[in-house]
């Protein structure tokens, strides 16, 4: 897979869905869910034949070269959109992940629940994955991942302009959203090759998943259940992928 054509794959991600593909009535479960997305159109062959897929649940990592996360996030007003898969937040306000020297310009981010990634078999109720793009249209996606526990401040500002699915992308300019407060106290992460979590399955996306865990209530769980439905694709075979490991 060339970087052309993941950036392709990119862009059409970050035009569609935030994270998922536009396609014919694919889903996460049942009849058109994640087990069929291969035999649904050809060009989602990835999603079976794939070696590199994405998410994976974590149970053994060795220490990697030190990759410093630098964040330089800036608030921006929101811009927001349900499209049906998930909760979307648009960024172009040139916030951005430093990875060992690269700037990475943040796209948006969106919502999981479950949170798709595990650590050491532990399955999370929400994860966030927090969308990339280097200059040379490299993807790399921040996983954030949740347990169920005291209410998050940051959710609970965002939940009262969540749309319903349907709607057009709305705009608000009296409200800013800074996505700095989601952010851990801790930098360390996991990382790892992998593909987009949706058709068509794009591989060469890089993933970083956080190691700390967030917290969010299970009544603000209940709330995104009312948005959108269960939208994690089941976790992937490593095919001897190495997970590399940063304090």
């Amino acid at each position: 897979m060339s970087i052309r054509q993941v950036l392709a794959a990119g862009l059409m991600v970050a035009a569609a869905s935030g994270g998922v593909a536009a396609g014919p009535g694919w889903t996460y479960r049942g009849e058109h869910g994640a087990e069929h997305w291969a035999q649904m159109k050809r060009e989602w062959a990835m999603c079976s034949m794939g070696k590199r897929q994405s998410p994976i649940d974590i149970v053994s990592a060795r220490p990697g070269p030190a990759a410093q996360l630098r964040f330089e996030y800036h608030p921006a007003a929101l811009r927001i959109v349900n499209d049906g898969h998930t909760v979307r937040v648009r960024f172009n306000n040139a916030s951005k992940l430093n990875l060992g020297g690269e700037a990475l310009s943040l796209q948006q981010f969106h919502f999981h629940m479950p949170g798709g990634d595990k650590l050491w078999g532990e399955e999370f109720p929400m994860g966030m994955h927090f969308l990339h793009k280097s200059a040379s249209g490299r993807l790399v996606s921040l996983v954030l991942l949740f347990r169920q526990g005291a209410e998050n401040q940051a959710l609970k500002a965002l939940l009262p302009h969540m749309p319903a699915q349907g709607l057009p992308e709305q705009s608000l300019a009296q409200v800013q959203v800074d996505p700095a407060e989601w952010l851990p106290a801790s930098k360390g992460h996991y990382r790892y090759e992998g593909s987009l979590t949706a058709p068509p399955c794009t591989e060469g996306v890089l993933w970083l998943v956080m190691k700390q865990p967030l917290e969010v209530s299970a009544a603000q769980l209940a709330m995104l259940h009312r948005l959108f439905p269960d939208n994690a694709r089941p976790t992937q075979p490593l095919h001897g992928r190495e997970v590399l490991e940063s304090p």
